[in-house]
């Protein structure tokens, strides 16, 4: 069984993957980061360059690969839930954990992210305390379709964030 971790930018799912793994012993894999290897551009670069639908429909094959192998957490990129195949994909094939922030959380954590420009460009050329509201609002019922059960973050550090996961799906 695979656990896909989702949840909107900055909401812990590439730092609690990582722990969440060597906890685990098991194989930690980032969909964003395997979409720059195999592009060999940051996501800024690869929007820049051939936009957000080829983004997305590359993220939908690495995702389609992962989903190939077991036993591994996944760290998903935060609109990889849009895609309704994505989601049928994870479910198939593990346990989708949502990590919720919230808005005043998410700015913080973006504010404080030295790699938020390379790997998190703008979803919709707005201002930010805008795009993230309205963006976390869009994706809100995406992610409570796709999701087995949620965590907040917004109170956990990392360490919180993967007890939680960990308590909760029982291991």
């Amino acid at each position: 069984m695979n656990i896909f971790l989702i949840g909107y930018r900055c909401s812990g799912k590439t730092k609690a993957g990582k722990s969440i793994a060597y906890i685990l012993n098991r194989q930690f894999i980032d969909t964003d980061l395997k979409v720059v290897e195999e592009e060999g551009m940051t996501i800024l670069e690869i929007v820049d360059k051939k936009g957000w639908d080829f983004f997305r429909e590359k993220e939908s094959a690495v995702l389609k690969k992962v989903c190939n192998h077991d036993k591994q957490i996944v760290a998903t990129g935060g609109g990889i839930v849009l895609n309704k195949e994505n989601r049928v994909n994870m479910k198939k094939n593990g346990k989708i954990v949502w990590l919720k922030a919230t808005f005043e959380t998410v700015k913080k954590r973006m504010l404080l992210d030295s790699t938020t420009k390379d790997f998190r460009p703008s979803l919709t050329l707005k201002e930010l305390d805008e795009e993230i509201k309205e963006t976390l609002l869009l994706r809100k019922t995406y992610y409570e379709k796709a999701m087995d059960f949620s965590i907040d973050t917004d109170n956990l550090d990392i360490d919180g964030v993967c007890k939680a996961v960990i308590t909760k799906l029982r291991f």
